[in-house]
């Protein structure tokens, strides 16, 4: 009687564990954020061919799995993969392998002191830099580039912007360029002091000068794409925007993710150019496992740091400029008709309330109403009180990027004046359609997705100054935050029903970190560290 009862004991074992479904991953005794409709917790999840298959308690999902691989998460928070909703991922790279870095310089001295040092360790033809911001300076002017011609006597030298609307070049640039005291182009601007330029460039006489600039050869090119991956893997980063492409840029992207070297999902805005509109327009919509391409990048305007940004009426601190429109408006309409006419979402660049309100006005006249077309407003820095209602009125979508404002938050008043109430406005922005897209802007800020959630949250600086924040009443909740990063960016790129967030059928793109942002101390957040990141 006993011996049968143990064998029958050990075939319900038996027949228990045959039963259980075989997996790839079982992730559990974790603190789960699935980030679903219901912002639901759970503590477990499996995970077959790159697919979320099973979401749950932790004794559901290990009494019904069994799996090749299992990581016991220690309690520690997970979240869908973190999305960058507009950067500029194979510029970020390229700045990697190419470009000094000049981001934080206090002083015009310590941009030519980091440039000698780029220079001593990577010789070339041209002397590249990026990051310089006058803001941060002692003297908050516009350089001049007498000093570039000491320090560096008859190089080509061109250093971006921080915001990359503005260019300081060096004269043997100048004059390779054609550029003088009397060029004139629309949407640009080369400024002249004592009758000669100063070497420093806005948007579309920049273009001139970055134009010539020799391209980097096909290895150079996916070296900088590897390393630009590798980094944002390691910022828990699985999908990026990136905000306006060439043809070749997209093949080659596209070629290493096809052979598998490349696996971060890219979504990729096509430049405005017939060429490239056309060259993927007549493919409709490309929709592929790591590569979207289904919309095309314009700008309104310049960047509210170089005075670049088109405002309403003038800066408070330079009456004389109101910024610039870039483009003229057949060429928006043009774009705009392509974009219609194809199903392909128009995403455009929009800094100053003169700049948004002007492409509200285009957008008006193919939207008509209520749509979800999801054309996006990328940047939306400062609205006019008239045109936040429509926003919601065409559901455009505010494509925000929330370090913007804790990086500008120390100056924009000045340039502003009273308008600064109508800078940054989140939280007003997103309750007009319900939701926002947030992203970094890299290179030009910082690509950590967790500076970009503390800057919503917080509106401080990392180092937690202003102790009050900056403006709070438009600073996003935690969720808000959250979903901002992940699945509203799948929504502003039509992939919410892949990916975004932790459910049943979607790819299997998670983070794991050392600390729950969703519950710690404020100050905290800025210091979390990234310990997995799982991308399909």
């Amino acid at each position: 009687m006993k011996t049968t009862k143990f064998l029958t004991i050990i075939l319900l074992l038996m027949s228990s564990c045959t039963t259980k479904t075989a997996v790839d991953l079982i992730v559990h005794n974790a603190n789960v954020y699935t980030v679903d409709e219901q912002f639901s917790k759970a503590e477990a999840f499996a995970v077959k061919d790159g697919i979320f298959v099973a979401v749950g308690n932790d004794n559901d999902i290990m009494s019904h799995y069994t799996a090749t691989e299992t990581i016991d998460a220690q309690g520690k928070a997970v979240y869908p993969g973190f999305m960058d909703g507009h950067s500029h991922f194979s510029g970020y790279g390229e700045n990697l392998v190419r470009w000094a870095d000049l981001r934080g310089c206090l002083s015009y001295e310590e941009v030519i002191e980091r440039l000698k040092v780029h220079d001593s360790l990577y010789p070339a033809e041209w002397l590249l830099g990026r990051g310089w911001d006058q803001n941060l300076w002692p003297v908050p002017e516009f350089p001049d580039n007498d000093k570039l011609a000491e320090a560096f006597p008859g190089r080509k030298v061109l250093l971006t912007r921080i915001d990359g609307h503005a260019v300081l070049a060096s004269k043997e640039v100048l004059e390779q360029a054609g550029i003088d005291p009397n060029y004139k182009l629309d949407g640009g601007m080369a400024l002249v002091k004592d009758g000669r330029c100063t070497g420093v460039l806005l948007d579309n006489t920049a273009d001139v000068a970055k134009a010539l600039v020799p391209s980097m050869n096909k290895d150079q090119r996916i070296q900088a794409l590897l390393k630009a991956q590798e980094n944002c893997l390691d910022a828990g980063l699985t999908s990026v925007t990136d905000a306006g492409l060439d043809i070749a840029t997209i093949e080659l992207i596209d070629s290493l993710q096809e052979t598998g070297l490349l696996k971060i999902h890219v979504n990729a805005m096509v430049n405005p150019d017939d060429e490239t509109m056309d060259h993927f327009m007549k493919q409709g919509v490309i929709d592929k496992q790591r590569l979207t391409v289904r919309s095309v990048k314009i700008y309104a305007d310049g960047a509210l740091g170089s005075r670049g940004a088109k405002l309403l009426e003038p800066y408070s601190d330079a009456p004389e400029t109101s910024g610039l429109i870039l483009e003229s408006d057949d060429f928006y309409h043009h774009v705009c008709q392509k974009a219609y006419d194809n199903g392909y979402q128009v995403c455009c660049h929009a800094i100053g309330d003169g700049g948004a309100h002007h492409i509200l006005d285009i957008y008006a006249e193919f939207l008509k109403g209520q749509n979800d077309l999801r054309w996006r407003i990328e940047h939306s820095q400062v609205i006019a009180d008239e045109d936040f209602q429509r926003y919601h009125d065409y559901c455009v979508i505010p494509s925000i990027q929330t370090t913007h404002c804790t990086s500008d938050m120390d100056w924009a008043g000045e340039r502003l004046g009273d308008r600064i109430k109508n800078a940054y406005a989140y939280q007003r922005l997103l309750q007009q359609n319900g939701w926002v897209v947030n992203g970094t802007d890299f290179p030009i800020e910082d690509i950590s997705p967790i500076y970009t959630f503390y800057a919503a949250v917080a509106r401080k600086h990392l180092d937690g100054t202003p102790s009050e924040g900056f403006q709070m009443e438009n600073a996003l909740t935690r969720e808000q935050a959250l979903r901002s990063i992940t699945t509203w960016v799948a929504k502003g790129c039509f992939l919410e029903d892949r990916k975004g967030s932790i459910e049943v059928g979607k790819d299997a793109d998670f983070v794991m970190l050392d600390r729950d942002i969703m519950k710690a101390e404020e100050n905290d957040i800025p210091e979390t560290k990234v310990e997995l990141t799982h991308i399909k």
